[in-house]
């Protein structure tokens, strides 16, 4: 039990005794004070005025004059208006550390017996990542791993969009003008490649319909009338009947997209238990439509197209196949999700997906329900902010995607440049070099994306992603690496190891500050995770090393005035340590041991 919900239970039970009044513990307000406040907890006590009919201040001091009787572990109290502030014995807390000193699991929540199914990164096989991506990528990639943390069993899913009239385009550039270029031929990643024959597509398709409009024709009308939108159909139709020429291309120009996306994601640190295709898993969907027609859940319009009703819901009417019989994104998902459900069983979906495709996941929550799906209830959609730049909205058309390959070269060759202006890297190989800049690159833009609140829309300005110092990635990596050298000189000049507890008597402030900050790292991993959001995380993280650095400046360590004080700021260093590595690994974030 954490304190919160100790004081929570103590309070109820603290009115009871005085006023002979049942109060339920979860209608206790427990909140944890600004950090340079005197005291560790305090319970908003005015509420209980009406229960006590007595003034704010008198029921306050009687609740906290009970709760010094029921919890031996608290000093003192102070009543202001209504609200309880409580501090904790320095020995309380002195003792929690030699607790946690030697837990290498702290903040390793018990098993929940919850399997979570987590989909994230979802691109199409016809261009690179870009930055829109990495947000998804790092955004589920974190709630996986906090949501690991928090006792739960992950598996981690992508969903490649692999068919369709936008993969069609990438290989109808790449037939007429392709010339049989590859990879290896032109020195270009694959998805690199790839995507530029669906650009060459769509400048062809640009000049033709120019040519058309110049004959009076409407842009609308244009771009019907062009005959690369005819030859699109006709491959698309193609490749719906198997034809071994089309279908080998396809196969052909996906590949060299798959291996291009694992280079970047082996560059950023990402994973996944399973790949699903888009190619594999319509087909599924379209028969869970027809399943769902004979059954009454569906109807068919006149046209032959089938839609689900959910005017009930304030939804209107949902297209599930078009009038040819041919799928639309949710007929793939309905498909996509009873594969999922039959290879793991999960008790909860995580969907990764923009938050401009709430409308589609809480249909598709509403269909799997309607078709009585075991798994409906356990849908979630992790909805998120787009990215935006300050120029405005990035669109891949107009040239304002910022490649995520491009990206991470440039944040390690930004890293690259502050630690030699920086100096004390002649110490580092060359390969040891180049590794340092790649987790500092990588941490600067993992924080700065991940240190916003999933649902708000961000604007990422590449210059303030890119600072070191305040509110970045790169100041707790410098402080991990500060408490490293510390812990190697004490080792290095005292031999110090600590398997022997520390006594000490009494706590300085910056150390008690500390303390705190490490006490609510496992309730900080279960907010993150009950919220779905790192942000949480980070923002923790960083008021821990915020906090680290105040104590570090304040107070000697390998000179401290005593060898009980020096051996204590040295476990409480360890921990901080331990903390930030465990915690930064959770979003997904290395941390050196030599900056």
């Amino acid at each position: 039990m954490n304190i919160q919900q100790l004081l929570r239970e103590k309070t109820a039970e603290a009115i009871f005794q005085l006023y002979n009044y049942e109060v339920s513990s979860d209608k206790v307000a427990v909140n944890i004070p600004p950090n340079d406040f005197p005291y560790d907890y305090t319970i908003v006590a005015f509420p209980f005025s009406k229960i006590s009919k007595k003034s704010p201040e008198q029921t306050t001091t009687e609740l906290g004059g009970v709760l010094m009787m029921l919890i031996s572990e608290l000093e003192s109290f102070e009543a202001v208006k209504g609200f309880l502030n409580l501090r904790f014995k320095d020995q309380f807390w002195i003792q929690f550390l030699q607790e946690t000193i030697n837990n290498n699991s702290f903040g390793e929540l018990p098993p929940t017996g919850q399997k979570v199914l987590i989909e994230y990164c979802g691109p199409n096989t016809n261009k690179p990542l870009h930055l829109g991506h990495l947000r998804n990528i790092f955004i589920g990639y974190s709630i996986s791993e906090i949501l690991k943390a928090a006792g739960n069993d992950i598996i981690k899913v992508n969903i490649y969009n692999d068919r369709g009239v936008h993969i069609c385009k990438s290989m109808l550039a790449y037939q007429k003008y392709g010339d049989h270029e590859t990879p290896e031929s032109s020195g270009e990643k694959g998805d690199h490649l790839v995507g530029e024959y669906y650009v060459r597509f769509e400048q062809e398709l640009r000049a033709q319909m120019n040519n058309l409009m110049a004959d009076g024709l409407s842009e609308e009308e244009a771009r019907k009338q062009a005959p690369l939108n005819s030859e699109i159909s006709e491959m698309l139709r193609k490749w719906e009947d198997g034809e071994v020429e089309v279908r080998n291309l396809w196969q052909t120009l996906n590949q060299w997209v798959y291996q291009g996306f694992e280079a970047t994601f082996l560059k950023i640190g990402n994973d996944f238990d399973k790949a699903y295709m888009e190619s594999d898993t319509y087909l599924r969907g379209k028969s869970v439509v027809e399943d769902g027609l004979k059954r009454g859940v569906f109807f068919k319009k006149a046209d032959g197209s089938v839609w689900v009703d959910l005017e009930e819901e304030a939804l209107g009417e949902k297209l599930l196949t078009r009038a040819d019989g041919t799928s639309v994104y949710i007929t793939q998902d309905l498909g996509t999700a009873d594969m999922r459900y039959e290879d793991y069983h999960p008790d909860r979906m995580i969907y990764t997906v923009a938050n401009e495709q709430d409308y589609h996941f809480k249909v598709l929550k509403l269909v799997c329900k309607k078709l009585n799906r075991p798994y409906a209830d356990g849908i979630h959609h992790l909805s998120y902010g787009l990215v935006d730049l300050p120029s405005g909205r990035m669109k891949t058309r107009e040239g304002t995607v910022v490649d995520a390959d491009e990206l991470i070269d440039e944040m390690d060759a930004t890293a690259a440049k502050k630690t030699t202006e920086l100096g004390k890297i002649e110490n580092f190989s060359e390969q040891e070099l180049l590794q340092l800049n790649h987790t500092l690159g990588m941490g600067a833009l993992k924080f700065f994306i991940l240190k916003v609140d999933p649902k708000k829309k961000m604007l990422f300005n590449p210059e303030e992603s890119i600072d070191f110092h305040g509110f970045t990635g790169p100041f707790i990596q410098y402080t991990y690496a500060r408490i490293c050298s510390v812990l190697r000189k004490a080792a290095e000049k005292n031999g110090f190891d600590r398997k022997e507890i520390t006594k000490r008597d009494r706590l300085e402030f910056k150390e008690r500050q500390v303390l705190m900050q490490v006490y609510h790292y496992p309730s900080t991993i279960l907010e993150a995770a009950n919220k779905y959001e790192p942000s949480t995380l980070a923002n923790y993280l960083y008021q821990l090393a915020k906090d680290y650095n105040h104590f570090y400046a304040e107070l000697p360590i390998l000179n401290a005035e005593d060898e009980s004080a020096r051996n204590f700021r040295l476990d409480l260093s360890s921990v901080v340590a331990l903390i930030i590595r465990k915690g930064m690994k959770l979003l997904g974030i290395e941390v050196p041991e030599r900056m």
